[in-house]
């Protein structure tokens, strides 16, 4: 990857984009159309359709169509194979193109953006290629006159809700298993970072995917997302995103067919660090990590860091040096390490956890402010918050953004309590030399992720799922492909 190439692709003007509904792409129904803001700039990067409540329920009569005359869920393993596994080599072969086209519209920086985006979708549609083939139904322990049989079913119609940090990799966690294993799917990207996730999905048109089997409709979640939730003949949601829209997802299932809502609402994640850690200024990096790529946008950010007193002032001070070493700016410049916050009403309410966070005690170590506001686009600080309470606001809500709480502890009782006062359980960190107290910590804290000396990374042979208000189900790994399947018991008198 070279910096011509990108600017080559930066400069390229992105068409209007329409939806997607039964292999065409359409306008919407009432010609709507929304803005789309670049965080880069601030400039009018395209527009793309605002879906209507008509748009949703012709899409949704689409997939359920496509689904049950059998035009993908007949096929043999071996042909869904093969057009999901074209899919992921057309999506390696256009990986530049998304990026590209991903960072102009949400801003992470391309370095990530490159691997986290095209990368792992690719990875994901090819994994769940390989594993569709690969699920077998149950015989079932009976008496001798009796034969049990256990089939396993798509569930039909999948809507799949996705946020704008990483589109196409959480996108692709919901699509590729759901496809899979032969169910029609709706996809309702989010209205600020929609332009690869339809990118992706005529790409697996382009691979041979049947029409009506993935619909896309873009528009506000209060309109095409509320139809989707409302909708009779959706099966199961699959959602990402925050705590309250996640609610009401879930009244909008009680409200209609009692489909299966499962849930991804982020986390609150502790990264624990023990003065006997391995290596501290190693930790203190990935600590840094953590949190500030992609500007702390990012569900399993460690936003909460629990350092022992005995090195605290030292270890805070490192990960203050990395954090001021980092070079913030344009996501589509190689040479940066942190790009943009989604959106200005995103580094708006940055600025006001800050805020609230000083008022509450809390003292800056470092950043704290909007930067390059002379750009036009949306940037902030990596900032480091001291002195913060376990009970402090910035220790309790998630901010989604690049702001780190840090909070010291005197005994490890004391550190998985405070690990375990929020609300939310989706990921954790601990960093230790002591085999027995990381073993103790794995089992001690109420996390669906828990690492040891590292943070992040964890590939898709292992589910990502939280506890609490962090949700249910889980993303990645043949755990994920339960959400997608019906049971069905065949009880054969012979």
């Amino acid at each position: 990857m070279e910096q011509s190439q990108i600017d080559t692709l930066r400069a390229m003007p992105v068409a209007p984009q329409q939806l997607l509904i039964n292999g065409k792409a359409v306008p919407a129904s009432d010609g709507g159309v929304m803005e789309v803001l670049s965080p880069i700039d601030g400039s009018v990067l395209t527009t793309m359709a605002r879906g209507t409540k008509n748009d949703m329920d012709a899409a949704i009569a689409a997939a359920r169509e496509a689904y049950e005359d059998g035009r993908w869920a007949k096929r043999s393993p071996a042909e869904r194979k093969k057009v999901m596994i074209r899919w992921a080599e057309l999506v390696e072969a256009h990986a530049l193109e998304l990026a590209v086209l991903g960072v102009r519209d949400n801003g992470t920086e391309i370095n990530m953006a490159l691997k986290a985006e095209p990368g792992s979708a690719a990875g994901t549609i090819r994994y769940y290629a390989e594993a569709l083939d690969k699920i077998y139904g149950e015989i079932a322990p009976t008496a001798d006159d009796v034969l049990a049989l256990v089939h396993k079913e798509p569930v039909g119609v999948v809507g799949a809700i996705v946020p704008w940090n990483f589109p196409m990799m959480i996108g692709a966690w919901k699509l590729a298993p759901a496809l899979a294993v032969g169910n029609s799917v709706v996809l309702k990207p989010a209205e600020t970072a929609s332009l690869s996730l339809i990118r992706l999905a005529e790409l697996a048109h382009e691979a041979g995917l049947p029409p009506g089997v993935l619909n896309v409709v873009t528009g506000e979640g209060a309109v095409v997302g509320q139809a989707m939730g409302l909708s009779m003949d959706v099966d199961v949601l699959v959602f990402t995103g925050s705590g309250p829209t996640g609610r009401r997802l879930l009244e909008y299932s009680a409200q209609s067919n009692l489909k299966r809502v499962y849930l991804e609402l982020g986390g609150k994640s502790p990264n624990i660090v023990f003065a006997d850690a391995p290596d501290l200024d190693e930790a203190a990096k990935v600590a840094a990590m953590g949190i500030f790529r992609n500007s702390g946008q990012v569900c399993v950010a460690g936003s909460r860091l629990l350092v022992e007193a005995s090195i605290h002032d030292e270890f805070v001070a490192a990960v203050g040096r990395a954090a001021e070493t980092l070079r913030i700016g344009d996501p589509l410049d190689l040479a940066n390490q942190v790009g943009a916050v989604n959106s200005e009403q995103q580094l708006l309410q940055n600025l006001s956890f800050v805020e609230k966070a000083i008022a509450e005690g809390g003292q800056i170590a470092t950043g704290g402010n909007r930067v390059l506001q002379e750009t036009g686009g949306y940037y902030m600080a990596p900032t480091v918050v001291t002195g913060v309470a376990p009970d402090a606001t910035i220790a309790q809500k998630e901010i989604f953004g690049p702001v780190l709480g840090v909070t010291s502890f005197t005994t490890q009782e004391e550190a998985i309590r405070i690990a375990n006062s929020t609300d939310y359980g989706l990921a954790a960190g601990v960093w230790t030399s002591n085999l027995s107290r990381a073993h103790h910590m794995v089992r001690a804290i109420r996390s669906g992720v828990i690492h040891v000396n590292t943070y992040g990374g964890s590939d898709g042979t292992v589910p990502l799922g939280g506890v609490g208000q962090s949700g249910n189900g889980h993303d990645k790994s043949l755990h994920a492909l339960d959400k997608y399947m019906e049971l069905k018991t065949a009880w054969i008198k012979l």
